[in-house]
């Protein structure tokens, strides 16, 4: 009574399988095709290279390059982007000194929320050096209010948090294009966006920060271009995700160097003590 039991059992399971896959079959061959226009990833465009001094096994900072960052974003960025987990006195990795550092923080047009010692009230007051650079907005509906309803991101990581990193950064800084004729209908921008092919879904809240040359003057007279603009800002913000990466980059090295002089000293020794024996 088992057997037969058993037997209906495995031919139930296997009609079960024969009637999935001919359902299967019978819907992937009657459902219309799309057609790949119709999605944003048709229309994405892979980042370009941004050709930055960080890149590569021999990655390093230029620190002019990450000054002039600093300054596209304090006279751009800042005004919708916050710097969250980096300090003023941090800047003094990138070449200020301490009393540049001191009046970038006391000039800072965005204050710092604090507390009134005498009456224990809520209270502002300028920045100092070991202040975190402050948000620009109070809350998230503050920031949605005067967004378009998307809330500008942290830049602290961002280069860590977008997959293709400095090369994204600086692409979409870039990527700012008219909207093409042979668009569908439904992936164009809505009211308050731009198109942007490096975003993911095209159509991007943020308008287009970099408008033209001479945006922002450099102290060393480099002529601000958008697109150095966008890269000088893009190498700042390598820096302020990753600040400790030179050193990252010399300790590896060092590291590889340890480990090749080891693996010679041991092979070196393994003939050394099997040389005699080899024979037996």
């Amino acid at each position: 009574m088992v057997r037969p039991l058993g037997i209906l059992v495995g031919l139930g399971f296997c009609m079960a399988l024969v009637f999935a896959l001919v359902t299967t079959v019978w819907t992937m061959a009657t459902t219309p095709t799309e057609d790949p226009k119709n999605t944003p990833y048709f229309w994405q465009q892979e980042p370009r290279p941004a050709n930055l001094p960080s890149s590569g096994p021999f990655a390093q900072f230029d620190r002019v390059q990450l000054q002039r960052g600093f300054r596209v974003y304090k006279e751009v960025c800042a005004a919708c982007h916050g710097l969250n987990l980096v300090s003023f006195r941090n800047l003094e990795a990138i070449g200020y000194s301490e009393d540049q550092v001191k009046t970038i923080a006391a000039e800072w047009p965005i204050q710092t929320p604090s507390v009134d010692p005498n009456t224990g009230e809520a209270a502002m007051r300028a920045p100092i050096p070991t202040d975190r650079f402050p948000s620009p907005y109070p809350n998230e509906i503050a920031a949605r209010a005067a967004n378009n309803n998307a809330i500008p991101p942290d830049l602290s990581l961002i280069v860590k948090a977008r997959a293709g990193h400095q090369d994204y950064i600086y692409s979409l800084l870039t990527g700012y294009r008219d909207v093409p004729a042979e668009l569908p209908e439904a992936l164009r921008p809505g009211v308050g966006l731009s198109y942007n092919p490096y975003f993911a879904s095209l159509n991007i809240a943020m308008a287009n920060p970099l408008t033209g040359e001479g945006q922002v003057t450099y102290d060393d007279g480099t002529r601000a271009t958008p697109d150095q603009m966008a890269r000088d800002v893009t190498a700042f913000l390598v820096w302020t995700s990753e600040p400790k990466l030179e050193n990252r980059i010399k300790t590896g090295w060092a590291v590889l160097g340890f480990l090749l002089i080891f693996t010679i000293l041991a092979y070196m020794s393994y003939r050394s003590i099997w040389a005699e024996k080899k024979g037996r």
